[in-house]
């Protein structure tokens, strides 16, 4: 096989990819809970500052080096220096593991668009969802027993995803992002307009409304919406580089970049419209509290929400299937944007096929993902969560600010941006990434880890000690196994 480039066959193709990977399950479910809990309406100003502080500064680091090197971010660090594709592996093996439970996150919300048809989740949700769901136990023994349909759900969901990467870029993730982000548009359209009708709708969305300008000057506050940024943009995982990557010449970084941040950001703000006036709804109807409705991840797409369409009435059988299909498709485009980065950097180094080298990947991915099928899964998933996203990542991210600020040589990236765009940049920029991005992610990881701490039982240790091994291991693995690519060391 000989190394070939592929490349956007156009720029919508391009924006669309890179905003459907970053609209994904925190922008539906962990946005709210954040946005809720960090002072409202005033949480807007840390939001934004960070949109423009750390999301578009940090994208446009990615854009400018896949745009610049063309190259898998294996082969970019290497390029850079021998002693750095280590740290490339080691962030590609987060984002490999961060995807296998991902998965099957998105396998929980396809069984949940099947049940939304008949609200097959009966009349106490919560328990449906442990027992009947997710079967879950604290028993170490829950590992070897297999929940047949979270674990039909994942292959399906693996199965969709292999299907995509597999095809040639154009084909598969742009023409599927073509598709699935103006649907997954129009349905939140539809759901934001129906609730903003229903009675109780002022009670949440007042809520964003209401500032409490007292958080402004707490701390975590800032940190929330800095976290926030990070996750939402799924930074540092690859994929805006990958993406960037495929560019042809003469793109415009700068400007694709702050349509992309904004064009996410928005999307999570008015998605939160629709999702806290439905929750005022149920305050209104039920007498339940609205702080103890909202919450974030699981408990708020498979709890509450089954609970809300209980008392909708007739609209929920409309409602409540577009609902979990908006996650579904919001999940997809994430998941084929996670597994890109990877599949890129095992295919150029090997000189694998797109088709095998996705196959191969997809394959290992769903051994992993039975894992969480079991009745311990969702447990484990929780240990897999905390610990990839608090500790792992946000050090990967922490590491590629200094690479790219410090190691490389950093005027080259102001030039590759500055080039075609409307929008420049220049010295605050530079001094964004040298020195108040690290300061940030460095503290974010700080605060990652000591909450990460909080898990101290024998099982999440054990956990932990497996995933920390495996995080040393591998990258050291792929980094010594020679390259089937005679151009891979070229500098």
């Amino acid at each position: 096989m000989t190394e070939t480039k592929s490349e956007w066959n156009s720029r919508s193709a391009f924006i669309l990819a890179m905003i459907g990977s970053a609209v994904g399950l925190g922008n539906i479910w962990r946005f709210p809970n954040v946005l809720y809990s960090n002072g409202g309406g005033s949480f807007m100003i840390p939001y934004i500052v960070s949109i423009f502080l750390l999301g578009i500064s940090f994208v446009l680091v990615e854009y400018a080096v896949g745009f610049r090197f063309k190259r898998s971010l294996a082969r970019i660090l290497f390029t850079i220096s021998k002693k750095l594709e280590p740290v490339a592996w080691f962030v590609l093996f987060v984002v490999f593991l961060i995807t296998t439970y991902y998965v099957c996150v998105v396998g929980w919300d396809l069984i949940y668009v099947v049940l939304s048809f008949t609200k097959g989740w009966g009349a106490n949700p919560d328990l449906y969802f442990a027992n009947n769901v997710l079967h879950a136990t604290d028993s170490v023994s829950g590992i070897f027993t297999i929940v047949p349909n979270v674990l039909v759900s994942i292959f399906i969901i693996w199965f969709i995803a292999w299907f995509i990467n597999k095809r040639e870029l154009n084909n598969g993730i742009g023409k599927v992002s073509q598709i699935l982000l103006p649907l997954l548009c129009i349905m939140v359209v539809a759901i934001v307009g129906f609730s903003l009708t229903l009675p109780g709708a002022s009670i949440g969305y007042t809520q964003i409304l209401t500032p409490d300008w007292s958080a402004l000057g707490n701390a975590e506050v800032w940190l929330a919406a800095f976290g926030q940024i990070v996750f939402s943009l799924s930074l540092g995982m690859a994929i805006a580089m990958t993406y960037a990557s495929y560019l042809p010449k003469g793109s415009r970084l700068v400007d694709n970049a702050v349509i992309v941040a904004f064009s996410n950001s928005g999307f999570e703000v008015f998605n939160s419209i629709g999702i806290f006036s439905i929750l005022g709804f149920m305050t209104l109807t039920s007498g339940i509290p609205f702080n103890e409705l909202v919450t974030e991840g699981s408990g708020l797409a498979f709890v509450v929400f089954p609970q809300v369409f209980n008392t909708m009435g007739p609209a929920s059988y409309i409602i409540g299937p577009l609902f979990f299909l908006c996650i579904l498709f919001a999940g997809i485009t994430s998941v084929i944007a996670l597994l890109e980065g990877v599949c890129y950097s095992i295919s150029e180094k090997f000189l694998i096929s797109r088709e095998k080298t996705a196959t191969a990947v997809c394959i290992v991915g769903f051994c992993i993902s039975i894992i969480f099928a079991t009745g311990l899964g969702s447990t484990i998933l929780g240990v897999f969560d905390s610990y990839l996203n608090n500790f792992a990542l946000l050090l990967g991210i922490l590491l590629e600010c200094v690479i790219f600020g410090w190691i490389y040589k950093f005027d080259n990236l102001i030039e590759t941006l500055n080039e075609n765009s409307n929008i420049k940049v220049g010295r605050l920029w530079k001094i964004v990434i040298k020195y108040i991005l690290p300061i940030c992610i460095f503290f974010l990881w700080i605060q990652g880890v000591y909450n990460d701490l909080n898990f101290q039982d024998p099982l999440s240790i054990t956990i932990r000690v497996i995933l920390t091994v495996a995080l040393i291991i591998f990258p050291i693995i792929f980094t010594k196994l020679p390259a089937k690519n005679k151009h891979y060391y070229d500098v």
